[in-house]
């Protein structure tokens, strides 16, 4: 089943209480039940994109049966507006 693993810049207060909300907001999105899902968080102070170190995240996600070009384009808005009101993370700063 679903697994997601978040690296990013943005250090955070309480990293435990990120990944339970990362976690439910997954289990939304991607439309699965959370005891399936798996998400790690990883705090790299080295990560770069755009040649600086502003805030940015890269995300990977392995699932089966719904990862597909249309989904995909819903997924990425959807995690996109999550990083940005839980990390502050602007639109232009990621990757999935």
């Amino acid at each position: 089943m679903p697994a997601l693993e978040l690296s990013t810049n943005v250090k955070l207060e309480n990293p435990k209480q990120f990944a339970l909300e990362f976690s439910k907001f997954s289990a939304d999105t991607l439309s699965k039940p959370e005891k399936y899902i798996s998400v790690k968080y990883i705090y790299n102070e080295t990560l770069t994109f755009q040649g600086n170190f502003d805030p940015a995240f890269t995300l990977s996600i392995i699932s089966l049966d719904n990862l597909n070009p249309e989904a995909n384009e819903k997924y990425s808005k959807a995690f996109f507006d999550f990083f940005k009101k839980k990390l502050g993370v602007p639109g232009d700063r990621g990757y999935m």
